[in-house]
């Protein structure tokens, strides 16, 4: 059953209700008391509280009635007339919501409630200036039609969400596309599939939203095609990332980018995910930077497949299978910095690739002033196979790992400089020659590794 619509205020002048009377009054009143800032300062309390905001006749139902028609039409007529739409506090029975140009819709933090029937609650299409702040959200755990997120918005120029709450979706949370704005201070729940989707943002802040118990990944970050995105992803808390959807790392994962290049994931508290903290795939200049990851399921930061350009650095790794990879050179994965970041209590995977590194890397890259502690494999691997070139090891510090530097030396590959490293209580070596998963020769950290002539160790300390 849906509720009849509140026909808006046809002569276009302002609505005062008595919840807008009351604050009036009280704004008079304590002026007069002497108890307030005086009669100067009670003006713009009075004009914030009956203009700044307008009901348009809406009151909640708590849920015992569908209220899709009156909703619409009070979001409409708040719109077409420039005023930010206020829903007191309450539940709200809805089905979808179209947001047109200029539409805000402002409730309590907490206990403003849009309840799905079912359906995505909010749309928006090729429109700009929109605003949603103290809103909850709730997919009551149902399916959520052909869009499947509580929010779907597309071709949306300055997009504002803040303090509102997305939970118990049986899809998504928020799916954005050619979307450019803000989305801060949110809380995702108890959602199925993915907290927030963005694809072939325009200039997107994701910062400072709890993000806690998604069925497949956090944050993604994405493009159609490969190119730049710079999307903002800083000073989030993502936390119990499930992988119910399978796969072997397209779920999982905190903030997972995907061809979308110049993304900055940085600030950011991330644990317990299946598979990674942060995920780069085919994102070119993508920086990592300062986050802190906890109890991961594989490998903790990732770049890996057709990037050019990584920034690794000062992150603080406790608990994965491997700490940082920065991965296949045979698909194009090239150029990086990984510096400064802090790796323990690593561990061997019982399904799918043991892993158990601190460090992996392939191919252009630097790795300089680590530090990786109970690493079960490699403290720090360079290259596989023939699928290395131009890697400097530098200054870095390894304790209590199986090997402590593994670098290729297939017949094709590249040039790699070990130096200045120390390191302490590596079982087989501190540093090792490889051949695929094989160590060749002696510990080069104690003999001459001129039998190799595509490494260049020197100046080591091991014991």
């Amino acid at each position: 059953m849906t509720g009849s619509p509140k026909k808006p205020n046809s002569g276009g002048g302002l609505q005062i209700g008595r919840r807008d009377a009351l604050f009036a009054g009280l704004g008079t009143g304590f002026g007069t008391l002497g108890l307030g800032a005086g009669p100067s300062a009670a003006k713009p309390r009075m004009a914030e509280a009956a203009g700044a905001y307008s009901t348009h006749g809406i009151v909640p139902a708590d849920g015992a009635i569908a209220q899709t028609a009156t909703l619409q039409a009070a979001l409409d007529a708040a719109a077409n007339s420039g005023t930010p739409l206020f829903l007191p506090a309450g539940t709200y029975m809805t089905d979808t919501l179209e947001m047109k140009r200029g539409a805000q819709v402002h409730g309590i933090p907490g206990r403003t409630v849009l309840k799905s029937g079912g359906a995505t609650i909010f749309t928006a299409e090729n429109a700009e200036n929109l605003r949603l702040s103290g809103l909850v959200l709730d997919g009551g755990g149902r399916s959520l039609g052909d869009d499947g997120a509580l929010l779907f918005a597309t071709g949306i120029a300055d997009l504002d969400i803040s303090d509102c709450r997305f939970v118990n979706s049986g899809g998504g949370g928020v799916t954005l596309r050619k979307t450019s704005g803000r989305i801060a201070n949110c809380t995702f729940g108890k959602i199925a599939t993915a907290a927030l989707f963005s694809e072939d943002a325009t200039g997107l802040e994701i910062s400072h939203n709890q993000i806690h118990d998604c069925g497949d990944n956090g944050i993604l970050v994405w493009r159609s095609e490969q190119g730049e995105d710079g999307t903002l992803v800083c000073g989030n808390r993502i936390e119990r990332i499930a992988a119910k959807s399978g796969g072997s790392g397209q779920n999982g994962n905190g903030v997972n980018v995907f061809r979308a290049g110049s993304v900055l994931v940085a600030q950011n508290r991330i644990s317990d995910c299946a598979f990674s903290a942060i995920r780069s795939n085919a994102g070119s200049n993508c920086q990592m930077i300062a986050n802190s990851c906890a109890r991961l399921g594989e490998v903790a930061l990732y770049a890996e497949f057709g990037f050019e350009g990584a920034v690794i650095a000062n992150n603080i790794v406790d608990t994965a299978a491997t700490g940082i990879s920065v991965t296949n050179f045979n698909e194009g994965g090239r150029l990086a910095v990984v510096q400064g970041n802090l790796i323990r209590n690593l561990f061997l995977r019982k399904t799918g690739e043991a892993r158990g590194n601190g460090i992996s890397v392939e191919a252009d890259t630097t790795v300089s002033g680590n530090v990786v502690e109970g690493a079960p494999a490699y403290g720090i691997i360079v290259g596989w196979g023939d699928y290395l070139r131009d890697v400097a090891v530098t200054g870095n510090v390894i304790r209590k790992s199986h090997i402590g530097i593994g670098v290729a030396v297939g017949t094709g590959a590249g040039t790699a400089l070990v130096t200045d490293n120390l390191i302490d209580g590596a079982r087989d070596g501190a540093i090792r020659a490889m051949k695929g998963p094989a160590p060749l020769g002696p510990d080069l950290a104690l003999e001459s590794a001129e039998p190799f002539r595509n490494l260049a160790v020197y100046a080591n300390v091991a014991r």
